[in-house]
């Protein structure tokens, strides 16, 4: 798709009155970072839900990228945090944990994204697969951008609950849904946190 066709998109989505939109990612499609930032020109209110692909990118970076987005569209990033799709798909981008190291690294790279967005000095964090010394934003993102984060599997859902403001599900029989948004408001409710679903 071209931008022109993009903006296109955007425009009539923005115009029929959608909130936000969700931007694919992966290696088949273009990069939703810099789309989205293009199409934040043309349009006002539309929101743009863009892949956070923890391990790819360091989070300082992210965390930096986000409160530029967010200044520059005045509020208009929301986050769907991308743990990882396929094996083959994750070595393409040098990805070479498995699914239950990826979660555990994302949980890392989200505790030290939220707390570079609180903006109380500088984060120092070593984690197992995250490490980052002096780590601060010259800007904090107001508002931070909302984490959208699903998953099925416990790790997931660890994650999840610890971290997300909305958990989204896949389209699946009310019963499975209704189990597992039981199960996330629980792991949640351990928290001390609330989630939105969706």
């Amino acid at each position: 798709a071209t931008l022109r066709y993009l903006n296109q998109l955007a425009a009539a989505a923005e115009s029929s009155g959608f909130e936000s939109v969700l931007t694919p990612t992966g290696a088949w499609c273009e990069d939703a970072w810099l789309t989205t930032a293009m199409l934040i020109e043309t349009t006002e209110t539309l929101k743009f839900l863009v892949a956070l692909r923890p391990g790819l990118i360091s989070p300082t970076l992210a965390a930096q990228m986000a409160a530029t987005f967010q200044w520059q569209s005045q509020g208009r990033l929301l986050l769907n945090v991308v743990t990882g799709g396929e094996d083959h798909e994750q070595r393409t981008f040098g990805d070479f944990l498995d699914k239950n190291q990826r979660y555990a690294r994302c949980g890392e790279y989200l505790d030290v994204i939220k707390q570079l967005w609180a903006g109380n000095g500088p984060v120092n964090f070593q984690g197992e697969y995250i490490r980052v010394e002096n780590a601060q934003l010259q800007r904090i993102p107001d508002p931070a951008p909302p984490l959208f984060f699903g998953g099925s599997s416990p790790a997931a859902g660890t994650v999840a609950s610890r971290y997300c403001d909305t958990y989204p599900t896949w389209g699946e029989p009310p019963a499975a849904v209704a189990d597992k948004i039981a199960r996330i408001r629980g792991l949640a409710d351990i928290q001390g946190r609330t989630l939105d679903y969706g």
